[in-house]
This record gives structure tokens, C-alpha cells and sequence, in this order.
């Protein structure tokens, strides 16, 4: 179904608006205030048809993960790193179905698009496809092995029509302010979650 926006404000203001709330006074990362934000950003990818299935799946399918472990104890899960902590401690980060492993992918895949939609700032005369298979290149192509890259490259070629989709997702309010603030106030807590998992040496595993 695609996403019409009637609302004042673009498709990108209920993530604005919730990226206020990530962080408590101290500067700890809040675990459902950040999915929050991880998933006001699916509808966006609506808009992209059947070049982001893939995608939005995998981000769909870390952020419940996630939720169902935080929601397993609310009060013991309140700091986003705190699933990731318990995880090395217990030797089961790198497990494929590890919470560890789930924001590892989602910020990765919050990388890429980040890197979307910058492109798409930075670069008009682009087409979407074209905005997409660079990004690819920039962020997630590193750490996928041949068949999710292919499939991934194929996908690209189906990205929608660029005047078309800017003109859905900026609703009544100036898409391209809302892109380079949301771009410039996200992208520091993706650098934080890769510092952490970094610490904790899980920034570099690879797709299986």
C-alpha cells in the first residue's frame, strides 16, 4: 500500500521527532526510543516498491528482534547496549540469532540508507538506481556474500522513478531540509553503536 501523506510535514517527521528522544540526560543510548526511530523509518521505504523488499525485511526482522527481547524485561533491557552486554558475557554475540547480531545488521542497514539519502541530496542529476548501487557500494556491499550482493544489485534496478517517489515522501513539508536533518542527527548514533561493537570486537562479522 503506498503511503500517502496528509499530514503536516514530510515522511521523515515522526523520526525527527523521535530522534529527540534517544538519548536520556546521562547520554545512554534507550533501546526502544532508538527501534522507534529504526522503525518510523519503514514507511519511507514503502515508497521504493520492490527494490527495498529485501531490505526493508531484514531491518523489519532485527527490530523485532530486538523488541522482543526488550519487552522480556523492560526495566533490565532499557539501554540499548545492555542485550549486547549480557550476550558476550554469556559467549552468545555471535550467534546468527543474537541480539548482538541483530544491531549489528540494523545499524549497518541504517548506514545504507543514510547513504541514500544523502546521495540524494548531494547528487540531483542521479537516478534512484543509480543513488542506490553507490550507497550499496559504500556500506553494506563489504560485509555480503556473493549471492545477497547479487540479489541485491538486481533489486537496485527495480528503485522507483526519483521525481516521483521525492515528490511522495515530502508530503507538505520540505523533504530535502528533513533528509540533511535527519541524516546529520542519525548518523552519530550509528557511528556509536559501531564504537561500541567495535569494544566489544563484534564490528566485523560477516554475512553467513
Amino acid at each position: 500500500m503506498q503511503l500517502r501523506i496528509e499530514m503536516e510535514g514530510t515522511v521523515f517527521t515522526p523520526c525527527l521527532e523521535g530522534l529527540k528522544h534517544v538519548k536520556n540526560e546521562e547520554g545512554d543510548m534507550l533501546a526502544k526510543p532508538f527501534l522507534d526511530v529504526c522503525k518510523h523509518i519503514l514507511p519511507v521505504l514503502d515508497n521504493f516498491g520492490a527494490a527495498m523488499t529485501l531490505v526493508k525485511s531484514d531491518i523489519g526482522g532485527n527490530i523485532r528482534r530486538l523488541e522482543n527481547k526488550y519487552e522480556s524485561n523492560t526495566s533490565k533491557y532499557k539501554y540499548l547496549y545492555s542485550m549486547v552486554q549480557e550476550e558476550v558475557e554469556t559467549k552468545t554475540a555471535k550467534s546468527s540469532s543474537s541480539c548482538t547480531n541483530g544491531l549489528l545488521w540494523l545499524t549497518r542497514a541504517m548506514d545504507f540508507l543514510v547513504a541514500l539519502f544523502r546521495n540524494l541530496l548531494l547528487h540531483p542529476d542521479w537516478s534512484m538506481s543509480q543513488a542506490c548501487t553507490d550507497s550499496y557500494g559504500k556500506t553494506l556491499k563489504q560485509w555480503h556474500g556473493w549471492l545477497a550482493s547479487s540479489s541485491f544489485t538486481v533489486a537496485m534496478k527495480l528503485a522507483p522513478d526519483r521525481k516521483k517517489f521525492m515528490e511522495v515522501i515530502g508530503g507538505k513539508g520540505d523533504i530535502n531540509a528533513d533528509i540533511e536533518k535527519f541524516c546529520t542527527n542519525f548518523s552519530p548514533f550509528l557511528e556509536q553503536n559501531h564504537k561500541f561493537l567495535a569494544g566489544v570486537g563484534l564490528d566485523n562479522l560477516k554475512a553467513s
